[in-house]
């Protein structure tokens, strides 16, 4: 009977390693992304200088992978409800009620997708040449291509770039996402934990509006009488700022 394994061409997973059929090994790197639009185009240039460099300065032939795959966040909806029903605060629970219909009609518009980034650094069994055994071949496969793993991860650094080396269980979760992504989908009735739901709220007590300190009692000031004389001419007043003074006739 026919079985998947027969189509791939890995043989098998050793010390974080791909082993293949033929006789060669690859090393799979998991990347980081950068948002390239919203840098200014200085940033962009160096970015792209950096990464031309580091393309020209490699000796061997590297694969660089783009996984794209549509979220099911169904699941992520149901735990919505959940927790807006396990809310206390109306206020609370009327913002996670707005957030949930945002969510809804942002998937309407638009296909929401998780991007991963990788790079394959392959050995091919023309590289390593005859070999007595395959311990001795997996020790070879392991010399060349770990000082190309470590110049890989140096050179992206300098482009401002996260890359680590991929383990043993998380190859095995790739392909198998790879080759049966439908069935590691989260069902929707699968129960989720109520803790992970509730929002950390002990014992919220509605907000009360701080009354304003009272006014002192105001008294009565009774109007005192100011006795104005009349300003002669030639004089100035210190009380008022403007000065109209009658000029003779003579001028």
């Amino acid at each position: 009977m026919n079985t998947t394994q027969k189509h791939l061409s890995i043989a098998d997973i050793q010390d974080d390693i791909l082993l293949l059929k033929d006789g060669g090994g690859a090393l799979v790197l998991q990347v980081s992304a950068v948002n390239f639009g919203l840098l200014s185009d200085r940033e962009q240039m160096a970015i792209i200088g950096s990464f031309a460099q580091m393309l020209n300065s490699l000796s061997f032939s590297i694969q660089i992978v783009i996984r794209s795959e549509r979220l099911d966040i169904s699941s992520y909806l149901v735990g919505l409800d959940k927790a807006q029903k396990a809310q206390i605060n109306p206020l609370l629970s009327r913002m996670i009620t707005e957030y949930k219909q945002f969510i809804q009609s942002t998937i309407k518009e638009n296909e929401v997708l998780d991007k991963k980034f990788y790079i394959v650094i392959p050995l091919f069994s023309l590289e390593l040449g005859l070999t007595t055994s395959k311990i001795s071949l997996q020790q070879k496969i392991k010399t060349v291509l770990l000082p190309r793993r470590d110049q890989i991860i140096r050179q992206l650094g300098r482009v401002g770039l996260k890359a680590n080396q991929l383990p043993q269980q998380k190859l095995i979760e790739v392909f198998y996402d790879i080759y049966n992504g439908e069935a590691v989908e989260k069902a929707v009735g699968q129960p989720i934990n109520q803790e992970d739901l509730a929002v950390k709220l002990k014992n919220p007590q509605p907000t009360s509006i701080p009354t304003p300190p009272q006014a002192e009692p105001t008294v009565p000031v009774q109007p005192s009488t100011v006795t104005q004389t009349p300003i002669q001419s030639g004089q100035t007043s210190k009380t008022h700022p403007f000065v109209v003074e009658e000029l003779p006739d003579n001028i």
